[in-house]
């Protein structure tokens, strides 16, 4: 089901917007976010501390969490060895910076909500154009009801040109009547702006919204052909992301000045689409936050009037009208839903819920992931070097140095070290990392990637290694198998851990001293 009701921004003119000013305006008209206590701000921190159990007992792996309550940042916690300073791989929450780029666009008169697709693209539609396809519209590609018979983003990845590939795709259902998840519609989206504008969504978006929340050091991935993939790709530093969920949040707004209309923030925040699904013996509907419905590119959440952007293994930005607040957190999960239940079992109810004493939100300060268990040294610990067999990822050769609280592992003068008792960050272009969910974008060749490292030995002769790709969710352990003079290296991606059936498309590195 669609509504089917005219967008506002298909026929009213600019001059006709009106403005809207919430009560956090006051406390975030400067580019830095301010600071406060849960308390101050009517939250409970002891919600804050349950919260945080929660994650901890549940074996919940978050890398940071953020919260704001009138414009303040009340709570805020890395999980070492991911930190404030550090970008991180939003996956599908860069699609709703996508959708804010597409609602400048037409903020500036540059494109309409349902200014027909092929229209942008003469020269790569397909030799037959279906009714279907004519009839496409930037609004269908933004609800995800652009028709497609087949999701087609694995498609459009294994060719030069994203968009003659997407535009060749079959179209087996009118657009605007049926949602299916579609990044490559994302992807589309961000053509469309460049098309319309000239620059990357990245580059258009600096001075419209990035320079004026003061968010700096953002990153982008593209297709081949220079244009930003929209539907995945972007790394943000959390508080970027806090900062754009409070711009939603003031409908616009920031540093007193109108950035963007609120009628657009409105228009793209609110529900579309229904997504299809119902009732499941574990879960109703109600309480299912992919069943809420869809805007554009944002997800309406259960309960009320929250909304969020959404990226996969929770890459959230919750927004909270009726609260006032906004909740960020980034993370690798596969349980999503158990992650957002955390958060509406307890950080929500923890607003406006009355505190009797102000909460020691010390634990935020020594938030750390566990290192690699075991011993820091063995009979084994010293200095090795292989040779290894042929194999895939193309090395030759392999070894170790063991020092007093690290492991240095070289490849083919890679090096990667590995504190022994703590996380150690350096940098290294390792074949087949970092892990991926999804290979468009990804450098046509290596490039090097920020890691930190710990390591430990299980037992006499295994070493485990942990390589944390700390700008992205992901990590490897890497198994280390000495006996005699041999060694066997065997690959686990965080990926393909949660799935207990899959196994690592490397094969395991075989050495002999």
């Amino acid at each position: 089901m669609i509504h089917t009701r005219r967008s506002f921004f298909q026929h009213a003119s600019l001059a006709t917007l009106s403005f809207w000013l919430p009560s956090s305006y006051a406390a975030a008209t400067t580019t830095s976010l301010a600071r406060s206590t849960p308390e101050a701000q009517g939250v409970s921190g002891s919600g804050i501390l349950d919260f945080l159990d929660a994650v901890a007992r549940e074996k919940f792996e978050l890398h940071s969490f953020m919260m704001l309550r009138h414009g303040h940042v009340i709570a805020e916690g890395w999980w070492k060895p991911y930190g404030p300073d550090f970008v991180h791989t939003m996956y599908s929450m860069s699609k709703s910076f996508t959708s804010t780029a597409v609602g400048f666009a037409v903020a500036e008169g540059k494109l309409k909500a349902d200014d027909k697709v092929v229209s942008f693209f003469p020269d790569d539609l397909p030799a037959q154009i279906s009714e279907n396809l004519a009839a496409m519209r930037i609004q269908d590609l933004l609800t995800m009801s652009t028709g497609n018979e087949k999701e087609p983003t694995q498609a459009c990845v294994k060719e030069e040109n994203w968009v003659r590939t997407f535009l060749a795709q079959n179209i087996a259902h009118k657009p605007g009547t049926q949602f299916m998840y579609n990044s490559a519609a994302t992807y589309m989206c961000s053509a469309i702006v460049q098309k319309v504008t000239g620059q990357t969504v990245l580059d258009y978006l600096t001075p419209r919204l990035f320079e004026p929340l003061g968010i700096t050091g953002m990153r982008w991935e593209t297709c081949p052909r220079g244009i930003n993939t929209g539907g995945w790709g972007l790394s943000i530093q959390t508080e970027g992301l806090a900062k754009f969920g409070q711009f939603l949040l003031q409908k616009g707004q920031w540093n007193g000045k109108q950035l963007l209309p609120a009628a657009w923030i409105t228009e793209a925040t609110q529900f579309h689409i229904q997504q299809p699904g119902g009732d499941k013996p574990d879960r109703p509907k109600s309480q299912n936050d992919w069943l809420q419905g869809y805007g554009y590119q944002f997800w309406r959440c259960q309960g009320g009037t929250a909304f969020r952007g959404d990226g996969a293994f929770g890459q959230f930005t919750i927004v909270l009208p009726e609260q006032d607040a906004v909740i960020v957190m980034t993370s690798e999960n596969k349980n999503m839903q158990g992650q957002l239940d955390l958060v509406w079992k307890h950080l929500v109810l923890a607003i406006d819920a009355k505190a009797e004493k102000t909460a020691d939100l010390s634990r935020l300060k020594s938030l750390k992931l566990a290192l690699p268990q075991g011993r820091k040294t063995s009979p084994a610990a010293t200095d090795k070097k292989f040779t290894l067999e042929a194999n895939d990822l193309g090395l030759k050769s392999v070894s170790f140095v063991f020092k007093e609280n690290a492991c240095v592992f070289t490849a083919d003068g890679q090096n990667i070290t590995c504190g022994l008792e703590s996380w150690h960050r350096g940098e290294a272009t390792f074949p087949g990392t970092p892990p991926r969910l999804i290979s468009g974008g990804k450098p046509k060749s290596p490039v090097p990637s920020k890691i930190a490292s710990g390591a430990a030995w299980t037992d006499d002769h295994t070493l485990v290694m942990q390589w944390r790709y700390y700008e992205t969710p992901h990590s490897d352990t890497v198994t280390c198998v000495f006996e005699g003079d041999t060694v066997t290296l065997s690959f686990l991606n965080s990926i393909t851990a949660m799935n207990p059936k899959a196994r690592d498309t490397r094969a395991p590195l075989k050495g002999r001293a």
